[in-house]
């Protein structure tokens, strides 16, 4: 069957727009269907701990629609995600599995059932609206990747991570824990308990439940039987087994012109190897949906602006919340999160900042003074870079998280600062929400706080060496 000059050619005459259904020439194989089809996002809830100092996942009902996420260019990872694809369609009734369009296209004659996709250009919007949970199975870069395909978005989904890639360090989970990973973020606030919950709304739903009556005003965490139909499930693993989430701060982003208008949507991408980030769109939406599109441009390691293939050093004004701070004469200067201070600006000299604290960093990038120092600021501190006149005309380049660019000139400013995590009617609104295993330890202080850093520690002493010991390994006493 052949199909109209409307349909998707990029997925190799196998596409969807408008109304062209993605489908494959075999009907032997695996289906590409549009994700647009799909229903709407489920937003999860994020529920305060006395306990823990991370937030706790609440699935008002069990997700539907999940993006998965393989490192790119890596046909190990991609066999590995197959396999982590038909286990979950398997043993998970009513789950939608989501690919890149790229990916998509590699993947489909491998699998006996259809997923979906969309065309690179929408995909940013339509992923907002329609993904649930994103998995992804890579290293940091592929968490990044995942990051930046809501960076136009208030709001991002649960980034449940598989380590897979070179250093991982954002990475929670190993592959081969991906089943008891995977129940447990899907499983995760199943049937709550009343005593978990304290608000009076809840208790008053939950008791009406059990009752078997409908309350008048009914909660978002009433237990639902979507759960019930899990292969081997039984019964929900109730509260105790909550995932935790740790919402990453984001960077807001705006780049002016010289008439301090907003030219956001001339960023473009970095590398024609992600298509699926897609044109950024200028807005002016402030309506409260969960996924409706920011004026800003989002980041989770940083903002860069630096030389580039200029031979001279970069002279940079930069200014805090109106105030003149100094001019750097630099290769450059970052504007990182708590998250990306384990990135670009350690390399380049900055401090180790753990995520919880809500901060931003200033980084030089080898700067041609010895005084100065990397900062440290609140997170709702707003910085502005501009070019100063001594740059002599040239355009600077101006990079977000390394997959957006564009160039900017004397009189064009950089205004960022952090974005605020803010809890309203709907829950959280703000960061990227990754999903945290739980800490192998059980000291910590009264109230458990340490057990939370037991990931980041472990990275820090694993992965990255942190004070690495010189000479012959130290005896334990």
């Amino acid at each position: 069957m052949a199909l109209g000059p409307s349909c998707w050619s990029r997925l190799g005459g196998r596409g969807m727009t408008g109304g062209c259904r993605l489908f494959s020439v075999s009907a032997a194989r695996g289906q590409i269907l549009d994700v647009a089809t799909l229903p709407s996002r489920i937003v999860p809830h994020y529920q305060q701990t006395k306990t823990s100092s991370l937030l706790s996942l609440h699935w008002p009902q069990p997700p539907r629609n999940v993006l998965l996420m393989p490192k790119l260019h890596a046909p190990r990872v991609t066999v590995k995600a197959v396999e982590f694809a038909k286990h979950i369609y398997n043993n998970y009734p009513g789950l939608n599995l989501v690919f890149e369009s790229h990916v998509a296209k590699d993947i489909h004659e491998t699998l006996p059932f259809p997923i979906y996709t969309a065309d690179p250009s929408d995909a940013p919007t339509l992923f907002a609206e329609k993904i649930d949970l994103v998995t992804t199975m890579g290293g940091d870069g592929t968490i990044l990747r995942a990051a930046s395909l809501f960076s136009m978005h208030n709001s991002v989904p649960p980034i449940l991570s598989f380590s897979m890639g070179t250093l991982g360090f954002l990475g929670e989970w190993k592959f081969g824990e991906y089943k008891r990973a995977w129940r447990e973020c899907y499983m995760s606030g199943c049937s709550v308990t009343i005593e978990d919950l304290g608000d009076p709304h809840t208790r008053a739903a939950v008791a009406g439940a059990r009752a078997g009556t409908q309350p008048s005003d009914s909660s978002d965490f009433m237990p639902l039987s979507g759960w019930d139909d899990v292969r081997g499930n039984g019964q929900c693993m109730g509260a105790s087994r909550t995932s935790k989430i740790l919402l990453r701060n984001r960077l807001r982003v705006g780049i002016y012109d010289s008439e301090g208008r907003n030219i956001n949507e001339q960023l473009l991408p970095t590398t024609a190897a992600e298509p699926d980030l897609g044109p950024p769109t200028a807005t002016n939406k402030t309506n409260d949906s969960p996924d409706h599109l920011s004026p800003y441009l989002h980041a989770i390691n940083e903002v860069s602006i630096d030389r580039g293939s200029h031979p001279h050093l970069a002279i940079i004004d930069i200014y805090v919340n109106s105030h003149f701070l100094t001019e750097a004469v630099a290769d450059g200067i970052l504007i990182s999160t708590p998250t990306g201070s384990t990135a670009y600006s350690l390399s380049a000299g900055g401090s180790i900042v753990h995520p919880l604290v809500k901060s931003l960093l200033i980084t030089p990038i080898s700067p041609r003074s010895l005084s100065f120092r990397p900062l440290v600021l609140p997170l709702h501190t707003k910085v502005v870079l501009k070019l100063s006149k001594r740059n002599r005309g040239r355009e600077l380049p101006v990079s977000i998280d390394g997959k957006r660019r564009v160039g900017v000139t004397i009189g064009m400013e950089v205004r960022v600062e952090g974005e605020r995590l803010e809890k309203g009617v709907d829950g959280w609104r703000g960061g990227v929400p990754c999903v945290i295993r739980a800490s192998s330890t059980r000291g910590g202080d009264g109230e458990g706080i340490a057990e939370d850093d037991d990931s980041w520690v472990g990275g820090l002493n694993g992965l990255l060496k942190f004070n690495y010991p010189f000479g012959e390994p130290v005896e334990e006493p």
